[in-house]
């Protein structure tokens, strides 16, 4: 039975789709492309028109997590708020439960899907830094806050804190998890050269 032809993004789509679906039931490293190929019902020819590897298709399913993000930071960084308050909201910005779902981060934990899980990490620190950088010397251009190393600064902070308050990483309770965050607020009034407990409040009413 021939089948129909689809648009190039939709059947793209679809490829990403099924192969997000089977990296997280199956794991990365134990889903063959034969595995997408089967799910998809499409020829290996056509499977490599769209993509070069398996490793490609990894790629493309994190930058899907991005694109979230990306989304978010433009959002905040058109808003006419306060440095400090676009500073908050761009933290806010790194969460992505809501976009993949509690399941899906649950596989992504498991031990098979540690390469998936590592490059989420990866992204999120790559696309969240410049957009970071932006309000930090916007701050600092309003004597906001001083910061001698902006992108490094919030490079080491971003890793940080991803890392340490994720479940999958470390096995903390929800109680050693919020002593964390305050450590990593304290962390970054310090970075920023403001007040003790300068963020703190801002963060906890936000933080929900």
């Amino acid at each position: 039975m021939m089948r129909i032809s689809k648009d190039y993004d939709e059947r793209k789509n679809e490829i990403l789709d099924t192969a997000e679906r089977l990296f997280h039931t199956k794991g990365y490293e134990k889903c063959t492309i034969n595995d997408i190929l089967n799910e998809v019902g499409i020829a290996k020819g056509t499977f490599y028109y769209y993509f070069k590897s398996k490793q490609e298709v990894l790629d493309a399913v994190v930058s899907r997590y991005s694109e979230f993000i990306i989304n978010r930071c433009e959002k905040v960084l058109r808003k006419d708020i306060t440095p400090v308050e676009k500073l908050i909201r761009l933290f806010l910005s790194m969460r992505i439960n809501n976009e993949v779902g509690g399941d899906v981060l649950e596989e992504m934990h498991k031990p098979e899907n540690a390469l998936l899980h590592q490059q989420t990490l990866k992204e999120i620190v790559v696309v969240m830094a410049p957009f970071l950088v932006q309000v930090i010397e916007e701050g600092m251009d309003k004597k906001v806050w001083k910061c001698k190393y902006p992108l490094e600064y919030m490079q080491i902070f971003l890793a940080s804190s991803i890392t340490l308050t994720d479940e999958g990483i470390f096995d903390v309770d929800a109680d050693s998890q919020q002593r964390i965050l305050v450590a990593l607020i304290s962390l970054l009034e310090k970075m920023l050269d403001v007040p003790e407990d300068s963020f703190l409040q801002l963060f906890n009413e936000n933080w929900g």
